[in-house]
């Protein structure tokens, strides 16, 4: 059974920073994309941040330059560095992994999975940031 779970919300201040974890059973980083989601209640999940599984990155626009993604293949563990912290970044933040999407062009540029081709899903933690 694939398991992934979150960890490390909380309420911070504007400015203040998180980081949340996401540790994975059942299923394997090294030949996965990894991916943060958000949501607020209401709201469509956005993409955060994803990460391929040669470590290439991609960034909302909104998080870029604040926000880092890391993963730890030996732990099966990914990492989201959240830094200046705005109210507008309070949302539930899943963790989402898939082994069907994205891919690479001759070049090694990679595209990430579509949202729908993320297979796996954690439950969530919540961040709330306060001005």
């Amino acid at each position: 059974e694939v398991q992934l779970v979150e960890s490390g919300g909380g309420s911070v201040q504007t400015g203040g920073s998180l980081r949340l974890s996401c540790t994975a059973s059942g299923f394997t980083f090294d030949d996965a994309d990894i991916a943060w989601y958000r949501q607020v209640p209401g709201n469509e999940c956005d993409l955060v941040s994803s990460i391929s599984s040669d470590g290439q990155t991609r960034y909302s626009d909104s998080v870029k330059g604040r926000f880092t993604i890391s993963q730890n293949n030996a732990k099966n563990t990914l990492t989201l560095e959240m830094n200046s912290l705005k109210p507008e970044d309070s949302a539930m933040y899943y963790c989402a992994g898939s082994t069907v999407g994205g891919g690479w062009s001759d070049s090694g540029f990679w595209t990430p999975p579509f949202e729908y081709q993320y297979t796996y899903w954690g439950q969530g933690t919540q961040v709330t940031v306060s001005s």
